[in-house]
């Protein structure tokens, strides 16, 4: 029975993730301190093959027994997030991937690194593949979060070329479906609550900003399979649909029967124009590609969020 680590495993993706494997027949240990993740999104995968720690990988870790693989999910995710926790969110990038490689080196396992699309910053080049190396503002408020996981590409790549680490690189594009917090900042859980008590939609801007939405199940199944690859340059994960911001709110509208108005706030500093993944190497070196339209994946994000919400 292979066996998993999931850092940041309490967290939207990283839950998914640790059920993802437990289907797979992986024996899990979710690692999370609780800054950004929730019991609440791992309490049901509670078994005699998932076990949860409670710990900050910017910490020594230590595990005893063999570790298969190891998932380096751990970092607070949304701007919100890591605009209010911007020292935590440098040290996570650097000092916890520092610590989830050695792991991985004393262990001999796999690992692989929840990267993101941020790396490419405010891109200049349209659609981003993976040989753009961005345009980020390194000293901006994004920074923090943007160079936080450019350094931790580049320290994966160095311990898997001088060390010898079976690394790979996931460049993990928006993303959204059960299990997003609703007050994380990010345009899918902040127009959903919004729209389910017809509330005014907030967009920045004018909403012509683009972004590309992929459904996590989607997502998760392209993690796995780039871990099961002898891929270890970073590859894009995403769904290429590019849309707008207020083509998004006015769909989420639409889907929940919603009353809501759209109302524009001001643009945040160095917010990103445009934003879509080429995914030709995924499709080429894991035969992987998106399943899921975005009504198919609201259809089940919408719910849950109702749920959740106790919106009757």
């Amino acid at each position: 029975m292979p066996r998993s680590l999931v850092t940041g495993g309490a967290g939207f993706l990283g839950s998914h993730l640790c059920e993802y494997l437990l289907a797979k027949g992986h024996e899990v240990i979710a690692m999370d301190n609780l800054l950004t993740g929730a019991i609440a999104n791992i309490e049901h995968l509670q078994g005699e093959r998932f076990r949860f720690i409670k710990h900050d990988v910017t910490e020594y870790i230590y595990l005893a027994g063999p570790v298969d693989y190891v998932w380096h999910f751990a970092s607070p995710a949304s701007p919100l997030d890591y605009l209010q926790l911007p020292i935590h969110t440098l040290k996570v990038g650097s000092m916890g991937t520092h610590k989830v490689l050695g792991l991985a080196m004393e262990k001999k396992a796999r690992m692989l690194l929840a990267s993101t699309s941020e790396v490419y910053g405010d891109p200049l080049v349209h659609p981003q593949t993976e040989d753009y190396w961005g345009n980020v503002n390194p000293v901006g408020p994004r920074g923090v979060y943007d160079e936080a996981k450019r350094f931790a590409e580049a320290l994966t790549m160095a311990y898997h070329r001088y060390n010898g680490v079976d690394t790979k690189i996931v460049r993990i594009f928006n993303t959204y479906g059960p299990r997003m917090r609703p007050n994380d900042g990010r345009a899918i859980p902040t127009f959903i609550p919004q729209a389910l008590r017809h509330e005014p939609i907030t967009i920045f801007g004018d909403g012509s900003q683009t972004r590309s939405f992929c459904f996590v199940q989607d997502l998760i199944e392209g993690i796995y399979r780039l871990m099961m690859s002898d891929q270890h340059e970073p590859v894009n994960i995403g769904n290429p649909q590019e849309m707008t911001i207020r083509r998004m709110a006015e769909t989420i509208i639409r889907m929940t029967g919603s009353r809501s108005k759209l109302v524009s706030k001001p643009l945040p500093v160095d917010d990103p124009k445009v934003r879509q993944p080429n995914i030709s190497l995924a499709k080429k070196r894991l035969g992987w590609e998106p399943h899921y339209s975005l009504e198919q994946g609201l259809a089940v994000t919408i719910p849950w969020f109702k749920k959740a919400l106790q919106i009757a």
